[in-house]
């Protein structure tokens, strides 16, 4: 019996309920909350399970998953050397259409628009004692684009991966809960209703140059933002060339849902309690929240400006999916418009904002890296 509670004893010691630290329980349960908004209330769970997942993995206690030599922290690598971001934008290149902005290129102003709460967070995180680099990293978040969130991190600050990495990806998968507000505040019912004009169509001619000149146009004045610009058009020049279907599919599937899936897990897996509930990441998580809804304002402001100048032709709706959110915040406005208006339909007018928005965050990310690693 004595060496039966022995063995038992022995057994409880190097269980994890031995190292199960009051962080643990909480993170645990973040991630339970954070599949329960995927699973439960369909919040983005292509992203959201993922990453929810890699949070419950990392705060198992001696596991050894994300010390020297575990698995994740080998898959890591990808997502700490900028790998998977930059191969993520060739695939959503792959998967956009950006027909409705060739169509309408004036919605290029949307989207530099919606940039608005990008800086308003850099400006924040310096008030609150964060360094220009971390406060680049963390002003980001704005944009709502998780891979150029990663990138720039890992440039300008890598100890705040986790907590920027976790902030931009749960912004992105909270769209839906968290524009709808936003929109009405900085629309009228009226405003709402505003019906536009079918875009004209888009000659494949266009389609193909327009990768191509982006591509060597940004890598001349951002030489900083190639990567991010580069992979986007590259995966959109295989969606549009018309010779190069297989590698196209593999761009927007097979290739894409692997590298969504390691880039999740492991953004989940900085989510450690020991690194993750500090002072820092509140404020983070906090000026992330601000800077994703001041985007959301600054591109619906501007919708109201080219509302006006266009003479009630624009709804400034469609400003509000400037941030690079694709295709949620296209979605978002669409289905805004629809509970009002079950007759309008602004899906395609968004997605001239909306892949704007992709550009403009890499854009500013190339000018952040350009100005403070000079």
């Amino acid at each position: 019996m004595e060496l039966y509670l022995k063995a038992l004893g022995s057994i409880v010691a190097f269980s994890g309920f031995a190292g199960l630290t009051v962080g643990n329980l909480i993170m645990l349960l973040v991630g339970f909350i954070l599949l329960y908004l995927a699973i439960g209330k369909g919040f983005e769970p292509l992203l959201l399970v993922p990453i929810a997942f890699g949070c419950v993995l990392v705060n198992l206690p001696l596991s050894g998953i994300m010390e020297h030599g575990g698995f994740l922290k080998y898959l890591s690598y990808g997502t700490e050397h900028e790998i998977y971001p930059v191969i993520i934008f060739m695939g959503i290149g792959a998967l956009t259409d950006f027909g409705p902005l060739l169509a309408n290129p004036i919605t290029f102003l949307l989207g530099a628009a919606a940039q608005l709460g990008v800086f308003i967070a850099v400006v924040g995180a310096m008030a609150l004692g964060f360094t220009i680099q971390e406060a680049a990293a963390i002003g980001i978040i704005g944009g709502a684009d998780g891979p150029t969130a990663i990138y720039l991190t890992m440039k300008l600050a890598p100890h705040l991966l986790g907590a920027v990495a976790v902030a931009a990806y749960s912004y992105m998968s909270l769209v839906p809960l968290i524009q709808p507000p936003m929109i009405r505040l900085c629309t009228t019912k009226k405003d709402r209703g505003i019906k536009m004009a079918q875009l004209r169509p888009v000659s494949r001619t266009e389609r193909i140059l327009f990768p191509i000149i982006a591509t060597v146009s940004c890598g001349l004045l951002l030489p900083a933002a190639v990567p991010l610009i580069g992979l986007l058009m590259f995966g959109n020049l295989l969606r549009e060339c018309g010779c190069t279907e297989r590698l196209n599919h593999a761009a927007q599937n097979e290739i894409l849902n692997t590298v969504t899936i390691f880039l999740g897990i492991t953004v989940g897996a900085t989510m450690e309690a020991k690194t993750f509930l500090t002072p820092n990441t509140l404020k983070i998580i906090a000026l992330g929240l601000i800077a994703f809804a001041s985007s959301t304002v600054g591109g619906c402001l501007f919708g109201q400006v080219m509302k006006v100048l266009s003479g009630g032709k624009i709804n400034p709706m469609i400003g509000a999916a400037g941030v690079s959110a694709v295709p949620m915040a296209a979605r978002v406005v669409q289905r805004e418009v629809q509970r009002e208006f079950p007759g309008t339909y602004l899906l395609m007018h968004a997605m001239g904002p909306n892949v704007a928005g992709v550009i403009g965050t890499a854009v500013a990310a190339g000018a952040m890296l350009t100005l403070l690693t000079a």
